[in-house]
């Protein structure tokens, strides 16, 4: 089985499913605002684009917008309370770990590449126990342009020393597939994470409905590069 050189992955509904407690930290920052709570399969709809965009799209679901100083207020507060409650419910999904362990056995280095803030990503993968098996931990503010821009990507891959023309990204979501498209690389999308539109729509390049087998279609692109 012919692998990539390198495998970048998104965070949040492409390694874990994180719903629960983005969903918990979006309610209380809304009942902060004396705004309605949104449930969990809509926040499954919301995620992608980090916690601001998350943040407003909660706000715009209950009607209303907020001016800059309340919502600066407002995802302080998301933070805040994100960050104590980061791992309470969050989990990796099935057979993650042990395809990541199977990829790095064979010597595919492996990275994360994710439009999470730094401090939380790191937070959250070292509660997982999750962090040591990435050579980069890439967060949204850690670069000048994140995904959908090639350069996310492509920092990534530099600080693994890995070789983007043996690239492939794993995602989840639109923003995901179009930054692998901006940056050159095949992009393999997860059925069961977070998206607008059904993951089929997505056109990437292969489509899984589990983790375990990733492997077989990272061969596959490989086989067509």
């Amino acid at each position: 089985m012919r692998l990539p050189d390198t495998v970048i992955f998104d965070l949040d509904g492409t390694l874990v499913d994180s719903a629960p407690d983005l969903t918990a930290a979006l309610n209380h920052t809304l009942r902060g605002l004396s705004l309605p709570v949104v449930d969990e399969d809509a926040v499954r709809h919301m995620v992608g684009h980090g916690a601001r965009k998350l943040i407003e799209r909660g706000v715009a679901a209950a009607g209303t917008t907020l001016d800059d100083a309340g919502f600066d207020a407002a995802f302080a507060v998301f933070l805040d309370y994100y960050a104590a409650h980061v791992a309470d419910r969050t989990r990796p999904f099935p057979r993650v770990v042990e395809t990541l362990d199977l990829l790095a056995g064979r010597g595919v280095k492996l990275g994360v590449c994710t439009n999470k803030p730094q401090r939380l990503t790191d937070l959250l993968l070292g509660e997982l126990g999750l962090a040591a098996r990435f050579g980069a931990i890439v967060g949204a503010d850690s670069v000048a342009h994140r995904k959908p821009h090639a350069g996310h990507i492509t920092a990534t891959v530099e600080r693994l020393g890995g070789d983007l023309r043996r690239t492939v990204m794993v995602g989840d979501s639109q923003t995901d597939v179009d930054a692998a498209r901006n940056a050159g690389t095949p992009v393999v999308a997860v059925s069961f994470g977070y998206t607008t539109v059904p993951a089929a729509d997505l056109l990437a390049d292969r489509l899984i409905d589990d983790f375990a087998d990733l492997p077989e279609a990272l061969s596959a692109l490989m086989a067509v590069r």
